[in-house]
């Protein structure tokens, strides 16, 4: 009777063996510079990109003062100094994704590397940081356009990561965001009905410093706004240079990038960068 309550116990073991998700497996660092997480079939892994993207520091235009600050962040971080994890706010296609994607390409003679990160899979933080734990490269983990409902599990799990584990990230390991909200999450009208007044003070409620103590985990924080018209064709004409166009096309470009814009709804570096792409390819197509 034992032995067969063994064997009924082996098998038992074995399916649930069977039934649970691998763990991930070891990464090919020197396969690439940049690197995504991507979860199949419940098992997550590192996989390398091949073509990441080949933007400049030097063709984002407009936003001197961010660019500034998160480079300096960065060199800190790349030699071995203290460093922010960075959460990048503000209006869309002026330049927050890409200026994540310049730095990679900035300092990554230098052992910089980034692993992009679904907002899906955060969950799996504690095990991607564990991958990247000991090696002699310095990883950026990229979450982009980066938000929360309430409830959502990665919500716990990216303060966790940032500051509130008992377990401390490595040295070699940090965070930047990109989001449209500067709280990460969104914000109602009724939660300002919490608020309250102590004496002189105003304290906010309950849901509202919620929010913002994720938001607060990033050391430094970069806001980015829309650019005016001038602003917008400085950066097409910058693209349309990049593009192989010389002065006088450049000028006579002008009334259809502004055009682009208003059809767009958007004078922003995105649209500033696909007018470029769209006019130079007509004139070589033609």
């Amino acid at each position: 009777m034992n032995d067969e309550l063994l064997r009924h116990t082996v098998k038992l073991l074995e399916r649930i063996a069977a039934a649970l998700p691998e763990p991930p497996q070891p990464a090919d660092w020197d396969r690439a510079i940049a690197f995504r997480w991507r979860r199949m079939n419940g098992r997550g892994r590192i996989e390398a990109i091949a073509h990441p993207h080949g933007i400049r520091l030097s063709d984002l235009r407009g936003i001197d003062e961010q660019k500034r600050r998160i480079d300096q962040n960065t060199r800190q971080f790349v030699a071995g100094h203290g460093a922010n994890n960075v959460l990048l706010t503000g209006a869309r296609g002026t330049g927050k994704s890409s200026l994540i994607k310049a730095l990679l390409n900035q300092y990554a003679g230098k052992g910089l590397r980034v692993i992009e990160v679904d907002k899906n899979d955060l969950i799996d933080l504690s095990d991607i940081v564990e991958m990247a734990a000991g090696r002699r490269e310095r990883f950026i983990l990229f979450c982009d356009d980066l938000s929360f409902e309430a409830a959502e599990p990665g919500y716990k799990a990216l303060k966790s990561v940032l500051d509130g584990s008992l377990a401390s990230v490595p040295e070699n390991v940090i965070l930047y965001a990109t989001s449209n909200r500067r709280h990460l999450m969104p914000e109602f009208f009724a939660e300002n009905l919490e608020t309250t007044h102590v004496g002189e003070e105003i304290h906010p409620g309950e849901s509202v410093e919620e929010k913002i103590s994720l938001s607060e985990r990033f050391g430094l924080w970069l806001s980015f706004y829309p650019f005016d018209q001038d602003g917008y064709l400085d950066i097409a004409r910058h693209w349309l240079r990049r593009f192989g166009l010389d002065a006088t096309a450049i000028a006579a470009a002008r009334e259809e990038a502004l055009q682009w814009a208003l059809e767009r709804g958007s004078r922003s570096g995105r649209s500033a960068w696909q007018f470029a792409r769209d006019y130079a390819g007509r004139r070589e197509r033609g």
